[in-house]
């Protein structure tokens, strides 16, 4: 992919064009807005990349670059605490965003769940791509630390990663150490709620025992609801949130209305603005 072809796809926007060239240009085409500055150290990391797949989507989204340190009233209209931070603006809505500098593979998954490659070739290249395990990304950012101990985002990521690892322990421990600029940070506040969901499970059944007990007694209300956080902690979302709403609306003030609870909870943990705003929906509509 040349220089040239790539930057057909990227561009600068400032409060003058912001309207013309995001909000509106997006009920036609999706706009991946970054938000950077020149001295923000992973926005080195993560421009490059996400100017690179750009490119690669081949007019699928286009690429808005806002300088925070030149644009501060739109920093400020979005309410950026920090740099990088990237939103997807669709039909003149933001739709999903992050913060912090992610890895390529992590970037074409959240690429992926909003736009497909004009020539697949992208989506080609993600096949192609032999992921990366929890326990390799742990490896690495813990190599990443020691040679730039100065880099506190790394922290995060490694907090991030422990996590995913399986490891919520070690992970809480690094959330609890972030500096105070870090632990705001939206992936931090999600990983936050995470953990929350986590030491739920401590002590519980396997998945095999809740759903047998589920099966069994159809209103054993604690078993639904670790049932529903081990569903939802191990990938299968829909499913762990249809255990809530189960309780939510058969046993609605169950254990101080936990059903509600560990929905809010779970809404923001999980990246598929589709899926939230679906379930939402139908909580909305259990309660109202």
């Amino acid at each position: 992919m040349s220089a040239t072809t790539a930057d057909t796809h990227v561009f600068d926007v400032r409060e003058d064009n912001f309207e013309a060239e995001v909000l509106q240009a997006s009920l036609t085409t999706p706009i991946l807005v970054d938000f950077w500055a020149t001295w923000c150290g992973p926005c080195k990391t993560l421009g490059p990349m996400l100017e690179k797949l750009a490119g690669e989507f081949n007019g699928a989204f286009r690429l808005a670059k806002i300088d925070v340190d030149k644009s501060q009233q739109l920093a400020g209209m979005f309410g950026i605490r920090s740099i990088p931070t990237v939103m997807l603006v669709k039909d003149g809505q933001i739709v999903d965003g992050f913060a912090g500098a992610l890895p390529e593979g992590q970037l074409r998954e959240f690429l992926l769940r909003h736009v497909q490659p004009q020539d697949g070739d992208a989506a080609n290249d993600a096949e192609a791509e032999i992921p990366e395990s929890p326990e390799e990304a742990v490896n690495r950012i813990q190599l990443a630390i020691a040679a730039e101990p100065e880099r506190t985002e790394l922290k995060l990521d490694l907090a991030l990663a422990l996590m995913q690892a399986g490891h919520a322990d070690a992970a809480e421990a690094e959330l609890a150490a972030l500096p105070a600029n870090l632990a705001h940070d939206a992936r931090a506040l999600r990983l936050g709620s995470q953990l929350d969901l986590a030491r739920a499970l401590k002590g519980a059944p396997s998945l095999p025992e809740l759903q047998q007990r589920v099966q069994g007694n159809g209103a054993d209300w604690e078993a639904r609801d670790l049932l529903g956080v081990r569903l939802l902690l191990e990938g299968d979302a829909a499913a762990g949130l249809d255990q809530f709403l189960a309780t939510l609306e058969k046993a609605r003030d169950w254990n101080d209305g936990q059903a509600k609870k560990r929905l809010l909870a779970a809404f923001s943990t999980l990246d598929d603005a589709e899926l939230v705003g679906r379930y939402r929906r139908r909580m909305a509509s259990l309660l109202f």
